[in-house]
């Protein structure tokens, strides 16, 4: 009887511990596949992320909001002559240089008014460059001997009684559930970042339009800030994954298999209120409102 107990508390040693080594490989697995999509994800323009959502964002724009732009151009315009004209005296020392100026503002204007989606994605093509060249870095940062770490885990795992390696199994499924939790949680954010994109981009010809002022200009700055803003939270999302990534290489060389499972439950969490700081941080950077 106490052979069979003995080979009965060994294969259930041996497959607790291949069920924990499989979840930690998973782990890594998982991390890699999660920073490649995320990549990819961020990294795209708004017409790249979904040509058709934003092909009816440019012609409801086009349709809705370039007219009311054009009105609000068209008044601004007006305004600012009128008070050229006022401020030098009605015209008696009129500069005839002030009214070239004029001319050649108007046409920058109307030049920013039909070329605003130009604008708009010159702007996030310019994050989606920042964001691809840091996925390259990341994804070499990842690439660790796993073999090597992998096995540091094993002779831990092997030093402990089977009915102890009941709870590390358990605190691995745990640790999956995290991971699991985590990707809804990157969903979410790159999903509404990207709504919140399609949603300031479709009303862009208003504030653009009045850009070319000096005293309502500050609505189309604000407006740059933002998109700035937006565009590049995608970078800042890499940098989160990035420093998180990293910092799982060390799980499984810690000194405790405990330890190490719970510090990933930690920076799990961790990440996912970082992600969701983005916004607000990317914003204060480019001091948008």
């Amino acid at each position: 009887m106490d052979f069979l107990f003995e080979w009965l508390a060994e294969r259930l040693k041996s497959g607790h511990i291949e069920g924990i080594m499989s979840r930690f490989a998973d782990l890594y697995a998982s991390v890699n596949a999660q920073v490649g999509e995320l990549a990819g994800q961020v990294g795209q323009t708004p017409e790249g992320w979904n040509s058709g959502v934003f092909s009816m964002i440019r012609t409801l724009s086009d349709t809705a909001i370039v007219p009311i732009a054009g009105m609000i151009l068209t008044f601004v315009l007006c305004y600012e002559l009128i008070q050229m004209i006022i401020e030098k005296n009605n015209m008696t020392d009129f500069d005839v240089m002030g009214l070239y100026k004029w001319i050649f503002k108007t046409f920058c204007a109307v030049f920013i008014l039909t070329h605003t989606f130009d604008i708009v994605m010159g702007v996030f093509g310019l994050a989606q460059s920042a964001v691809n060249k840091s996925a390259g870095v990341i994804s070499g940062s990842l690439e660790v001997n796993l073999t090597a770490a992998l096995d540091d885990l094993r002779v831990m795992l092997e030093a402990m009684e089977w009915y102890e390696l009941i709870g590390v199994w358990l605190e691995a499924n745990i640790v999956s559930l995290c991971l699991s939790a985590m990707s809804i949680c990157i969903f979410i954010i790159i999903f509404g970042r990207m709504i919140e994109i399609y949603l300031t981009v479709s009303i862009a010809p208003i504030p653009l339009a009045t850009f070319a002022n000096r005293e309502w200009g500050q609505m189309g700055s604000g407006y740059l800030k933002s998109l700035f803003a937006l565009a590049f939270q995608g970078f800042l999302i890499m940098v989160c994954v990035a420093i998180y990534a990293v910092v799982l290489r060390s799980i499984p060389t810690a000194n405790s298999v405990h330890a190490a499972i719970w510090c990933t439950v930690g920076y799990t969490v961790l990440l996912c209120f970082a992600l969701f700081k983005t916004g607000s941080l990317a914003k204060s950077v480019f001091g948008a409102h």
